[in-house]
């Protein structure tokens, strides 16, 4: 036993997204009762490859006392989840891009807001069809990458770079019937209800601006005043990452119209 350097996982923040055991090369981390957890202090090595993958900030280092790193169990324990099938956690918040018909996926999206800010009359309800596809007559969507929940959607993803910035309140995909093509086409999409979640999202947003080649941000919200703390987190955000970044922001009525 030695003072030394481990990881510390914060119960309250962590959402059990699994992100953190996948990127743990020792196997340190597993999912216990929904949550990550230190299996054995032994596993860890001390040098955190899992803390820029955790989307909420839950996982920090703290000096304590605790076994040495086992250097001899390591490659075993590598080697045991490397053949071992997927287990705990929450597979479906691995992030990733979506290949979309007649455009790229990923950062460097094409189509968008053609100058920012001020608003496009292509925005305006009524003024462009709804998207087809041209086998079955069904809506098409424009979601290029998953996850896209704020708290989930990791610091970063190959998908932000060179990308333009969604952050929308997730009520005003509901209320806005042309919102995929009028907002999320071309887009990076993330989403967040300010009044629901736990915590402020300024913090999470500033790191993605900050260390992302992010072009430009929209943020879209809801005129209903709890949507004021995503909007308030979003211009926080865009100040303390010290980028200058076009940007605007939208307000969405409650039934359905853009409001100037």
């Amino acid at each position: 036993m030695a003072i030394r350097q481990v990881i510390k996982i914060d119960q309250d923040k962590c959402v059990g997204c699994g992100l953190c055991a996948s990127a743990c090369h020792e196997g340190a981390i597993g999912i216990i009762n929904k949550k990550a957890t230190l299996l054995r202090d032994d596993y860890c090595d001390g040098l955190g490859n899992c803390l820029p993958h955790c989307p909420t900030g839950a996982i920090s280092f703290e000096q304590r006392e605790a076994a040495d790193y086992n250097k001899e169990v390591a490659p075993k324990r590598v080697a045991e989840k490397n053949s071992a099938k997927p287990s705990g956690g929450c597979p479906g918040s691995m992030a990733k891009a979506l290949v979309r018909e007649g455009g790229p996926a990923g950062g460097g999206f094409g189509g968008g807001l053609a100058s920012m800010p001020g608003k496009m009359d292509s925005m305006q309800p009524g003024k462009r069809g709804l998207a087809q596809n041209q086998n079955n007559g069904q809506m098409q969507s424009r979601l290029g990458q998953w996850p896209v929940q704020i708290k989930l959607v990791p610091v970063n993803a190959p998908y932000f770079d060179g990308a333009r910035l969604l952050i929308a309140a997730d009520c005003t995909a509901y209320a806005y019937a042309n919102f995929h093509e009028d907002f999320i086409k071309g887009k990076v999409t993330i989403i967040g209800c300010p009044k629901l979640d736990d915590g402020d999202y300024a913090d999470k947003l500033t790191a993605i601006i900050r260390e992302n080649n992010i072009k430009s941000v929209t943020v879209v919200r809801m005129e209903v005043p709890c949507c004021g703390g995503i909007e308030r987190a979003a211009t926080e955000a865009l100040k303390a990452s010290g980028k200058f970044i076009p940007w605007q922001i939208v307000t969405i009525s409650t039934d359905g119209t853009i409001i100037d």
